[in-house]
């Protein structure tokens, strides 16, 4: 017993550590907390990173990519229709209508409505073609009228493509477009919109009786800009692009008034791309743009126009001319023209016929693009704004009040002495007279423009204050004038100035400046010495009257003293009406001006020039100043000087202009005593109270037919002619008038006496324009030589001096 005893024992303590055993390695397979920790980690990290990147994913799309998948969904939900604004119109200082949009229509297609409607014309056809089997099964007579969905867009296509000069392969592509608007055409005037609705309401289709209506194609109203002046100032209102907006001149600087806000029409439609019920619809309508009030005055603008593009063709003008004409005391622009234009209405066609006809005969396609690109860039500059010229003599205003407003000149007690040339630091500068001037006053070195006496009052001044009034003039900078591509002058800075850059500079010929910078210099001397800033819109209105923009005079600064102003205005003045009067004087009216002649150096060996003439009236309380440039006249015959070329077409715009303006002659004695008559209204008169009305005017007079009434008369009623002139009077019901041919007089050599009797042997009238001197001779005549005008019809001649050759 006790040893069967520990055997149990044994066996029971072996067997709990059996268990004991088998428990530790059954717990030894089970994780432990740090595994557990672990785990738990790495789960928690992913899900966050995943709620993270869900968060980033979502954000980037609700917030980063809103407008994109707005833009996407409403492109599928909704359907939008532009609006569009009508411009705003362009008007002259007058109201006279400059441009202006007028309603004209969009064509457009909605092809999937299209595909729509020749499904519904073939559902037709098989409702047709049912009932005609049964017709013909019941033994009745019957065709189904069908109409081929094919033969529909054939007729369509073909249409739309001629009547909208479109290519027919375009308008197949638009139809076969997933798309519910596609627009064919735009700007269709409203007549060929209406064929075209009248066509496609009503379509008569071949080989059936069947008209079928489309409502697949239809017009939404645009509009179209017009320009009624046509190339009347065109390169500085400029015109619109194929969007709408503005492109060039005040068109495109004035843009973001003109323009307006574009309207919408959103429909909402289905999932077939059809219109839901009205209520889904929203219209937002179109803001019309501002109205634009210019500064430009279109009777003075045509007066300018007509005569730069006189000057550039009798002179031969090469690289175009340009004139303004600003107003002197705010620096309103009132006119500018720029020579060899364009149509604003056609403005990518050629305007000039020789250069369209040497485009049109280049066969390489990109020498032809090229060329027509140059062309359209030649015919849009405004010359006046965007390119330099070298001014000359006319320059010399502005050393000449720099020099009297610093004291290195006395108006009165100075002298310069020319002897027909200066030697700068060992260079030797010629004066136009090569045998020199002598001694003269500072008037006299304005008058003869002599080189020397102005080189004299720049080495007086020195180059720190030369350059101090070259910028103080705004000669240095941009004016600032609203237009677009206004460039830089190009001159000689302080520190690049030598004693020679200084004596040029001082004449004129060494820096190159833009027209408008030297009109509005030009101004600053003689309106009180206030440099002004130039603006061509007065202001801008919108829609109510209400005015959002107004330019007015802005003085940038005063660089002389209202006395020294009034001192060059005295001087200048002195210029045109001394030596007999210059070639821009005007019977009965104050004008002070000064001519420019410059090299265009780098043009060497072969010398070119420039011509250009300035000018201002009334001289002693200027109005307007007149600048006219001429870029390389003809230089063969030697007239090709300043006081030749522009001064004569200065004085022919200020003739009409001023009395325009409301400025009338006052006559000398001396000039009462030589005025032109202006030939009163003679016909229905008996010829005895024609004769005592001509003598009594101091005129002649001559009689054809035996009558005894004036039934007609030559000149006409209103004409002007020179004093002594004759008046040819008719007395018959149809009176024959005798034809004259018309002499050569310009550039004959042949003084005022001597035209006088050569013209009136050959029974010719003539009025006589600016100088007065005894040896002028006339260096233009209005109508042609070996033209036929009636007897005793008017010439005008132009009288010209080259004393001045500045």
């Amino acid at each position: 017993m006790p040893k069967s005893s520990d055997q149990n024992k044994r066996k029971k303590i072996r067997a709990s550590k059996n268990h004991q055993v088998w428990k530790r390695g059954f717990r030894s397979k089970e994780p432990s907390k740090s595994m557990k920790l672990r785990a738990n980690a790495v789960i928690l990290t992913v899900v966050l990173l995943s709620a993270l990147g869900l968060s980033v994913n979502l954000f980037r799309i609700m917030v980063l990519q809103h407008d994109d998948y707005t833009e996407m969904a409403n492109s599928r939900q909704f359907n939008t229709v532009t609006l569009s604004a009508a411009r705003g119109s362009i008007y002259d200082a007058n109201g006279a209508v400059l441009a202006q949009s007028a309603t004209v229509y969009k064509i457009f297609l909605d092809p999937g409505l299209f595909r729509k409607e020749m499904e519904l014309v073939e559902k037709r056809n098989e409702e047709l073609r049912e009932a005609a089997r049964k017709k013909q099964e019941a033994g009745e007579n019957a065709r189904a009228d069908v109409v081929d969905p094919a033969e529909i867009k054939r007729q369509v296509v073909e249409y739309l493509a001629e009547t909208l000069e479109l290519d027919q392969k375009k308008v197949e592509e638009a139809f076969d477009k997933d798309s519910n608007y596609v627009v064919l055409k735009k700007q269709v005037e409203k007549s060929r919109a209406d064929r075209i609705l009248a066509f496609i309401n009503e379509i008569h289709v071949s080989g059936s009786g069947r008209t079928i209506s489309l409502a697949s194609v239809s017009r939404l109203s645009d509009t179209k800009r017009y320009y009624p002046q046509n190339e009347l100032a065109a390169s500085v209102i400029g015109f619109d692009n194929a969007d709408g907006h503005g492109f060039y001149g005040v068109e495109k600087y004035y843009d973001e008034y003109l323009s307006g806000v574009d309207g919408r029409n959103i429909t909402a439609v289905d999932a077939n791309g059809n219109a839901m019920p009205y209520r889904y619809s929203k219209t937002y309508p179109a803001q019309d743009g501002d109205d634009v009030y210019m500064t430009l005055d279109m009777t003075i603008q045509t007066y300018l126009d007509n005569a730069v593009n006189d000057m550039v063709e009798t002179f031969r003008v090469a690289e175009k001319g340009c004139g303004i004409m600003l107003n002197a005391k705010t620096g309103a622009v009132i006119a500018m023209s720029t020579s060899g234009g364009f149509d604003a209405n056609t403005p990518y066609e050629v305007y000039d016929r020789e250069r369209r006809t040497e485009i049109n005969s280049i066969f390489n396609d990109k020498m032809r693009l090229d060329e027509l690109n140059k062309a359209y860039e030649d015919q849009w500059r405004n010359k006046c704004i965007s390119e330099t010229y070298v001014p000359g003599s006319v320059f010399k205003v502005f050393t000449a009040s720099a020099g009297l407003e610093e004291d290195k000149v006395s108006y009165y007690g100075d002298s310069f002495t020319c002897y027909g040339s200066e030697t700068v630091a060992g260079k030797e500068i010629h004066c136009s007279n090569h045998r020199g001037h002598g001694t003269q006053t500072f008037e006299e070195i304005l008058l003869h423009s002599c080189n020397p006496g102005f080189i004299q009052i720049g080495q007086r001044l020195g180059k720190d204050l030369f350059c101090k009034y070259f910028d103080a003039f705004g000669l240095s900078e941009k004016t600032g004038i609203d237009l677009p591509g206004e460039t830089s002058s190009i001159y000689t800075s302080l520190n690049g100035m030598g004693p020679v850059e200084l004596a040029s500079s001082s004449y004129g010929q060494n820096n190159s400046l833009t027209p408008i910078e030297m009109v509005t210099g030009y101004a600053a001397v003689v309106n009180g010495g206030y440099l002004l800033k130039p603006y061509v819109v007065s202001k801008v209105v919108d829609k109510s009257g209400n005015v959002v923009l107004s330019n007015e005079k802005t003085v940038r600064r005063q660089v002389i003293s209202e006395e020294t102003s009034a001192e060059m205005r005295r001087a200048l003045q002195f210029v045109v009406d001394g030596n007999n009067k210059s070639n821009a004087y005007i019977k009965g009216y104050k004008i002070g001006g000064k001519s420019g002649t410059s090299e265009k150096l780098e043009k060497r060996p072969a010398y070119e020039y420039v011509a250009s003439y300035c000018c201002f009236a009334p001289a002693d309380d200027p109005e307007i100043v007149l600048l006219i440039m001429a870029d390389e006249p003809y230089s063969g015959d030697e007239r090709y000087y300043g006081a030749t070329v522009c001064a004569p077409y200065c004085r022919s715009v200020l003739e009409k202009t001023l009395p325009y303006l409301g400025y009338y002659p006052e006559y000398t004695e001396e000039e009462a005593a030589h005025k032109d008559i202006t030939v009163p209204m003679l016909i229905d008169m008996s010829v005895s109270e024609a004769q005592r009305a001509l003598e009594a005017q101091g005129l002649q007079y001559e009689i054809s037919g035996e009558g005894d009434t004036v039934t007609m008369q030559m000149p006409i009623t209103g004409t002007t002619v020179a004093k002594g002139g004759t008046v040819m009077l008719f007395t018959e019901s149809s009176p024959h008038s005798e034809m004259i041919e018309v002499p050569p007089i310009a550039g004959t050599g042949k003084t005022l006496e001597q035209v006088n009797d050569m013209l009136a042997e050959l029974g010719l009238n003539y009025v006589a324009k600016g100088s007065m001197d005894s040896s002028s001779q006339v260096s233009h005549q209005n109508v042609r030589a070996g033209t036929m005008v009636e007897k005793w019809s008017v010439i005008e001649l132009s009288f010209g001096s080259d004393d001045d050759r500045g």
